[in-house]
C-alpha cells in the first residue's frame, strides 16, 4: 500500500504552519522527519493520519491503513500489559499478541498493571501495540520518548521486520535510528505568515 502526499498545506490553531508540501511513501520505505521543535510535524502527521483536515491538497491511500501513534502512550493503566494488547488486537480484529510482547521484552511484564510500569516501559507497551493493528503503515511522532538505548534498538528492530514485511513508516524523529530509509526536512516547506490586514497593519 502506497501513500501520496500531494500539494498539502495544514495550519495548528488555525494558522498556516507548512505548505506546498508532496511526497510519496512505497512499501518497504522509512521517510525520517526532521525539523525544528514547533514547525509543523505533529500537525503533518496528525494530518495524513486524518486526525484534523488539510487546509488544501492531498492524501491519497491512507484510509483504514494507517497505524499513528503519538505523544500518548495509548494505554489503560488499570489493564495489565497483556490485557492492553489483547484490546487492541480485538479493536484491529488482530490474533496473537506474543510478537508484540518478545519485540519489546515485556514477556515478564505480561501480568503487570500498566499503570504500574515506568515510564520507558509505558512507552515500549504503547509501541507495542503496533504490532497487533496488522496495519501497513505506521505513522510514528517522537516514538523514542522516555527510551533507553537498549528500548530504542527494540523500536529500530521492530521498524525493520515491519519493512521487510512490506509495511512502511513516516517517523518524525530528533535521534539516528540506524534505519535505511530517507530524510524529509520540512524547514523548507515552512508556510508563510500571514498578511496582516489593514487594521491589524496600523499597530505594527
Amino acid at each position: 500500500m502506497s501513500l501520496s502526499v500531494t500539494d498539502l498545506s495544514i495550519a495548528r490553531g488555525g494558522i498556516p504552519v507548512l505548505e506546498g508540501l508532496s511526497f510519496r511513501l512505497v512499501p518497504g520505505q522509512a521517510l525520517i522527519l526532521r525539523g525544528p521543535n514547533g514547525i509543523g510535524k505533529t500537525t503533518l502527521l496528525r494530518t495524513i493520519s486524518g486526525l484534523q483536515p488539510p487546509v488544501s491538497g492531498q492524501v491519497d491511500g491512507a484510509e483504514d491503513q494507517i497505524a499513528y501513534a503519538g505523544h500518548s502512550d495509548g494505554i489503560k493503566p488499570t489493564l495489565t500489559v497483556t490485557e492492553n494488547l489483547k484490546f487492541w488486537a480485538s479493536v484491529f480484529g488482530a490474533g496473537a499478541i506474543d510478537k508484540a510482547l518478545a519485540a519489546y521484552e515485556l514477556e515478564t511484564l505480561a501480568d503487570r498493571a500498566a499503570g504500574a510500569l515506568s515510564a520507558g516501559q509505558k512507552r515500549r507497551l504503547g509501541l507495542s501495540r503496533l504490532l497487533v493493528t496488522g496495519r501497513p503503515i505506521w505513522v510514528l511522532d517522537e516514538p523514542t520518548v522516555s527510551l533507553d538505548v537498549r528500548a530504542v534498538e527494540m523500536f529500530a528492530n521492530a521498524v525493520r521486520g515491519h519493512l521487510a514485511t512490506g509495511g512502511s513508516a513516516i517517523i518524525a524523529t530528533h535521534i539516528e535510528l540506524g534505519l535505511d530509509g530517507e530524510t524529509l526536512d520540512v524547514g523548507p516547506y515552512r508556510a508563510k505568515p500571514p498578511e496582516p490586514d489593514d487594521f491589524d497593519g496600523g499597530f505594527l
